[in-house]
């Protein structure tokens, strides 16, 4: 269990990645904005408090590793890597711009953090099956962690990846879905609901947990009880609210990619406190 103090602590760095994501897609003009605010929370749990990383040495054998699936919203996980020390806060500047390192979806061999380039929706769940099956082969205890989209979860090869993931046991995948009910066209029920997801999830033979995610005690709990399955893979279910933190575009379908500047951006900053 975290301590309040440990709590709070995550809580801030949560702060800090929305303020450096309203900036950096403010500062471009244009970015995948709703998306991106939604997974703060876990984005600061990770990095704070679960995965084993190291900003200095990012190609450490032992570290932890993290597929973002649904890469476009690489801009929260650029801020994060970021304000980690991965590399320079100045390089949130050049995002998605000529020659940058930053492109608008996660790119492994452009962005030092970054495990696997990500962006084709569907994909990601299936290289973090890989990256774990190669960790058992190199007996290697090392975790995977893999964030997807509810509207990405509409895609058939995410229930081919839960397939292998249950017949290979792979028990050191712990994946989260975003489960935002928001997509780029509308809401998941009026495009393609996804149903009873946590019933999908559990058919599919995963370890199935939901909860708050923006919750940092709950997702802890999640991620400590993930940790305790054998023989199977994990999936967490957060409940969030696209845009989160930030009144000009919180749950409104509208925010997938949005068009805003500095000074929106500005405010909503100020607004964050």
């Amino acid at each position: 269990m975290l301590t309040p103090q440990a709590i709070e602590k995550v809580q801030d760095f949560a702060k800090e990645i929305r303020k450096k994501t309203l900036y950096t897609i403010g500062n471009l003009g244009v970015g995948h904005i709703g998306g991106a605010l939604s997974i703060a929370d876990i984005l600061a749990l990770l990095y704070s408090q679960e995965m084993k990383v190291d900003p200095k040495n990012p190609q450490w054998e032992e570290r932890d590793l993290l597929v973002l699936s649904k890469g476009h919203a690489g801009p929260a996980l650029y801020s994060t890597l970021a304000l980690k020390g991965f590399f320079p806060l100045s390089e949130l500047d050049t995002l998605n711009q000529g020659g940058t390192n930053l492109p608008s979806h996660c790119d492994r061999t452009k962005t030092i953090g970054i495990d696997m380039s990500t962006g084709s929706l569907g994909q990601g769940l299936s290289a973090a099956c890989g990256l774990a099956l190669s960790n058992r082969i190199d007996k290697n205890p090392k975790y995977v962690y893999a964030i997807i989209g509810d509207g990405e979860s509409q895609e058939g090869q995410n229930w081919e990846a839960a397939m292998f993931a249950a017949q290979y046991k792979l028990d050191h995948l712990i994946a989260f879905t975003d489960y935002n009910k928001l997509q780029i066209d509308g809401t998941i029920d009026e495009i393609m609901s996804l149903g009873d997801i946590e019933g999908k999830w559990s058919t599919f033979g995963w370890y199935t947990q939901r909860v708050d995610g923006h919750d940092i005690s709950a997702m802890h709990q999640a991620i400590e009880n993930a940790k305790k399955q054998t023989g199977k893979p994990s999936m967490i279910i957060l409940d969030t609210i696209k845009g989160k933190g930030a009144a000009f575009c919180e749950g409104l379908a509208s925010n997938h990619n949005m068009n805003f500047d500095l000074t929106v951006a500005n405010k909503a900053i100020a607004e964050l406190g």
